[in-house]
């Protein structure tokens, strides 16, 4: 709630300014009390883009009641006595105003520079050529250093089921995909559904799905980073303990 008490000596208020035609627009400014609402127009000019001429100037509360128009430009703003936490509301009444058709904000609006990859591949000094041009000198920097089988045998003993621990910060899971994964890079890659939302992903990646679980709750991680890897349970110290005693329980006995 804006304040009622007025500071002695203070001459200015700090104003929330939202714009009729740019919805994502929305700062804090502070204004002396003492400057016309002329003054107040040219400063927000400088702020929004919409001319001085072509603006309305509306003042709501703290409570999105508006409260009047500041209608007289001669008028000092304090006339109007707004608070701390108010609201002033620019509305652009220039049909024609840069601020107008939502381009601003909305970059699809724009019309973007198009090129056929026939006329493209005609231009010269391109980074394509640029970059033909190195892989011609130094065909060995540009050849894929990962195979398509990295760490294939660490999979080996990871099964779609699993529980898991996934490294580093040792958060556990269960195992969703054992793969290749294009969108990623070449080699093989584990899909994890972690127990709490700590992951990146609900499972899909750049387009690619290959699992589904919770949102958040998704990780793709190479295989030398999934740990403790158990059919059915998880490999903590009091779960091994309870495995142990299960399968052997008559050795466990004698020894206690």
């Amino acid at each position: 709630m804006a304040s009622r008490l007025q500071i002695k000596g203070d001459d200015s208020v700090l104003l929330r300014v939202t714009h009729s035609n740019l919805k994502n627009f929305a700062a804090d400014i502070r204004f002396s009390l003492q400057m016309s609402v002329e003054a107040v127009k040219d400063k927000l000019w400088k702020k929004c883009g919409c001319s001085v001429n072509s603006m309305r100037l509306e003042l709501y509360d703290d409570c999105k009641n508006k409260l009047c128009d500041l209608s007289d430009d001669s008028r000092p703003l304090g006339f109007y006595s707004p608070l701390d936490g108010f609201r002033i509301h620019v509305v652009d009444l220039d049909p024609s105003s840069v601020t107008s058709g939502g381009w601003l904000e909305d970059t699809s609006l724009v019309e973007k520079y198009t090129i056929s990859e026939e006329d493209y591949n005609k231009r010269s000094g391109t980074f394509r050529k640029y970059k033909e041009n190195l892989a011609s000198q130094n065909p060995s920097a540009f050849r894929n250093k990962i195979s398509d089988d990295y760490m294939e045998d660490l999979c080996a003993n990871i099964k779609v089921g699993d529980r898991c621990e996934v490294e580093p910060g040792e958060k556990r899971g269960v195992v969703k995909y054992v793969g290749r994964a294009e969108a990623l890079g070449p080699g093989f890659w584990i899909g994890v559904q972690l127990d709490e939302p700590l992951g990146k992903h609900d499972g899909m990646v750049k387009g690619t799905r290959y699992f589904q679980c919770p949102p958040l709750c998704g990780a793709m991680v190479r295989p030398d980073k999934v740990k403790s890897t158990f059919r059915g349970f998880l490999a903590d110290p009091l779960t091994l303990l309870y495995h142990h005693f299960e399968q052997f329980p008559y050795v466990a006995n004698e020894n206690m």
